[in-house]
């Protein structure tokens, strides 16, 4: 089982780049199974129905996950409701819209797939260890392939969530920071790990917002409301190769489609597209 995660696609020009270019990896790379986070997708903050319909329906998408942004357009909320393949966060308390966790077919084979956020430097949630506990007990007994995208800002706490659930899992893939790590890697139990996968968005920007508005609000320190940046864009995304017999990783790779290179490049077998780390 191949699985493809793109990670946060931030406003208009993320939206446009994984429109053109998650086609074309999964063409590429014999791709059964992709994950997108969207949680900045529509004017990078939040996610509206018609975006997550787009990704899902004609987007070649097989399930959207989210984060704190979750909530940041409210008529995504009912939607929530009604799409099992939009997930937000697991660890919100009871009550709030959606669902965190799926259950999935592809080609013969059931996917779980998992969205978590991390409680370090960022909004008030439930524990995010004791909620996978839970989670599992009910996944893992109907699908060995698992995959986790664990929204977080720290670090650590991503690191920690790997070396948890090394063995439990097929793969923890963090998402949040938008800036691709370079520390994937298969744990010793069978666990693919990857603290962030990175951004899909304008290049030229700060995170995806426009580099004006935010280096002011450094310099200044006063309140400034960002812009998402227009202009090129790239793709991260990570490819992980499971064995649906065991659930256990068998490869881990990341993937980085620069700005610079056109669809036309992309199709093109001599366009070296990946990076490998080992």
């Amino acid at each position: 089982m191949r699985i493809l995660m793109v990670g946060d696609v931030v406003g208009k020009t993320g939206r446009q780049a994984a429109e053109e270019w998650i086609p074309v990896l999964q063409e590429q790379h014999d791709i059964d199974f992709t994950i997108v986070n969207a949680e900045n997708s529509a004017g990078g903050i939040g996610i509206t129905p018609e975006i997550a319909s787009f990704l899902l329906d004609r987007g070649g998408v097989n399930v959207v996950t989210l984060g704190n942004h979750a909530w940041g357009k409210r008529e995504i909320y009912g939607y929530l409701d009604q799409q099992p393949r939009l997930l937000r966060p697991a660890n919100y308390p009871p009550g709030a819209p959606g669902g965190g966790f799926g259950v999935y077919e592809c080609r013969g084979h059931m996917v779980g797939v998992v969205s978590l956020q991390g409680r370090t430097f960022m909004e008030p949630v439930d524990d995010p260890f004791r909620a996978i506990d839970e989670i599992l007990q009910t996944l893992s007994r109907k699908t060995r392939i698992i995959f986790i995208d664990f929204h977080a800002e720290a670090t650590s706490e991503k690191q920690a969530m790997g070396w948890y659930l090394d063995g439990r899992v097929s793969a923890v893939v963090g998402t949040h920071t938008h800036v691709q790590t370079a520390d994937e890697k298969i744990l010793p139990q069978g666990t693919a790990y990857l603290t962030d996968v990175g951004m899909t968005g304008p290049v030229n920007s700060i995170i995806g917002m426009r580099k004006e508005i935010v280096i002011p609000k450094f310099t200044s320190g006063l309140p400034a409301r960002f812009e998402v940046a227009d202009g090129e864009s790239h793709l991260c995304a990570v490819l992980v190769d499971i064995d649906p017999t065991t659930g256990r990783a068998t490869y881990i790779n990341r993937i980085q489609v620069p700005a610079q290179v056109t669809s036309r490049a992309v199709n093109d077998d001599s366009t070296e597209l990946t990076v490998t780390q080992r």
